[in-house]
């Protein structure tokens, strides 16, 4: 049975954490924060992320709570806890988002280590914090709400820093090393089961960076990152009714990202391309043993508003490849593309509200795990899909 959980009681959860603010323990100063989010989904034809989209889904939710420490002017140590459920993604099962402790040597040198957020394109290691952006979803050529787990964390540590390049701004980098985190009630263990697969752990390590160029010109920044992760998962496949083998993923997954974000009085330009280059082999011992190269290319810009304290608006364009490779890139079942605009309304400091028409082209690949599965969409997938989605948050 699938695990429930009131949205209310995450909401009043994290009221209660609010009520208690900043204070001190042996004289250390002690913050506490949390935030909530929820949405309603409706489309026309295709239900998405594993909603009920088609017949309206509430199944939109997630929350956290942070405590964080700073134990002197250069060592902090803290905590995230989170829960969500879009769909039949996540369960509400409460996780440890982050944990890690974060010694600032200098403003060019400083360390973190534990369960750190990793640092990937403009947004990866913010994007749970619904508050902080325009959109009520995400760019998902570049950020799948689905796959969240693949990339928002490892385990590890990292090395980053600021470095003043005197009349030619800052760079800011991140260099980080650590192990990949396994997520059983993510998309890729509820894609593969439309194959007849179980997977049964996808743990790996992972190396990666971010470098990016704080301008000359106020507001604006350009940066890359590159992540570097063996690809791996020991699944097991049903053949016939009852009849089970063992098998196997493995090879490699390497990302590079380029983006750029530009700020000026109430307007926000961003834009990110995205490459991920998959290979290995896939085997099952007597059945199958096949190799696998896979080009997935994505891109996407948006521009957005802020035409005062209380309202902005904003548009963007997303597109993703699933297979670049194949080359024929008109067909439905290797693109999606997304043309998106929102409303965002600040309703108080701490509350907002988010009405979203998001017009979608295409449905990608069944394996490439991006919104629409087959088991979701039991009589096939139409080409094209309009979704309206509404999504309140709270943070404290």
């Amino acid at each position: 049975m699938k695990r429930t959980l009131p949205v209310a009681a995450i909401f009043l959860a994290a009221g209660s954490l609010y009520a208690q603010f900043d204070f001190k323990v042996a004289g250390r100063n002690v913050q506490l924060h949390s935030f909530a989010s929820q949405g309603f989904a409706y489309s026309n034809d295709n239900n998405y992320l594993t909603m009920n989209t088609s017949s309206g889904s509430f199944a939109l939710t997630d929350a956290g709570a942070n405590i964080s420490v700073q134990v002197n002017d250069k060592f902090r140590v803290g905590a995230q806890f989170y829960l969500r459920n879009v769909g039949n993604l996540g369960n509400f099962h409460p996780e440890v988002d982050w944990a890690l402790g974060d010694y600032r040597f200098a403003p060019w040198f400083g360390i973190r280590v534990g369960k750190v957020k990793t640092t990937l394109g403009l947004y990866n290691d913010t994007q749970d914090l619904e508050f902080l952006h325009t959109w009520a979803l995400l760019p998902q050529s570049a950020y799948p709400l689905d796959l969240r787990a693949s990339t928002i964390a490892h385990t590890g540590g990292d090395f980053y820093g600021t470095i003043p390049v005197k009349k030619l701004g800052s760079l800011s980098y991140t260099m980080y090393g650590g192990s990949r985190i396994d997520d059983p009630r993510g998309g890729y263990y509820y894609g593969i089961k439309a194959v007849g697969a179980v997977a049964v752990n996808t743990n790996g390590n992972q190396i990666g960076g971010d470098l990016r160029w704080n301008t000359p010109l106020p507001g604006l920044l350009v940066g890359g990152s590159y992540l570097d992760s063996p690809l791996g998962a020991h699944i097991t496949v049903e053949v016939a009714p009852t009849v089970v083998f063992p098998g196997s993923v493995s090879g490699a997954e390497r990302t590079t990202v380029f983006y750029g974000e530009y700020k000026t009085g109430g307007l926000t330009l961003a834009g990110e391309y995205r490459r991920e280059r998959l290979f290995g082999m896939e085997s099952v011992p007597g059945i199958l043993g096949e190799h696998f190269a896979w080009d997935e290319r994505g891109w996407w810009a948006s521009g957005a508003y802020r035409f005062s304290k209380r309202l902005e608006l904003g548009s963007y364009y997303s597109r993703f490849f699933p297979s670049w490779a194949d080359g024929d890139f008109d067909k439905p079942g290797n693109h999606l593309f997304d043309k998106t605009v929102t409303a965002r309304l600040d309703l108080t400091t701490h509350w907002d509200l988010k009405i979203e028409g998001h017009f979608l082209d295409g449905y990608g690949s069944p394996t490439s795990f991006r919104g629409f599965y087959p088991q979701d969409n039991p009589t096939g997938f139409k080409p094209k899909t309009t979704m309206f989605l509404v999504r309140t948050g709270w943070n404290f």
